[in-house]
């Protein structure tokens, strides 16, 4: 009869980039690339990336609530709030491709439906 103890949920934004960042540094590299620009680590982008899970929102909307919230930018390091497409190429990289994976967005349109 072994009961499984269920994992504490925060509601707590600040506690999710928190964790995000640990999982991040202790997981990721800094930087995608030697040759990268540095303006963001990948551990800044991945928990940016969280946070846009957690609040179901868009890249133009965590980059919005980045923005509002100097608590969150603090939590992440953040000196400025990243730009929507860098959130969405860091997407690619880390999220889809894994995170040793150099990322090249593909240069055609997704195929439409037929219809």
């Amino acid at each position: 009869m072994g009961m499984s103890i269920p994992r504490p949920v925060t509601k707590s934004p600040l506690a999710v980039a928190r964790k995000a960042m640990a999982v991040a540094e202790a997981s990721l590299p800094r930087y995608s690339s030697a040759r990268s620009r540095k303006d963001y680590t990948q551990h800044q982008l991945f928990a940016a990336l969280t946070l846009r899970q957690f609040f179901k929102t868009d890249y133009r909307g965590i980059a919005a609530i980045l923005g509002d919230s100097a608590d969150l930018r603090g939590a992440l390091g953040l000196t400025k709030v990243p730009h929507f497409s860098t959130l969405a190429y860091a997407a690619d990289r880390l999220l889809k491709k894994g995170a040793s994976t150099p990322s090249r967005r593909p240069c055609s349109p997704e195929p439409r439906p037929a219809g």
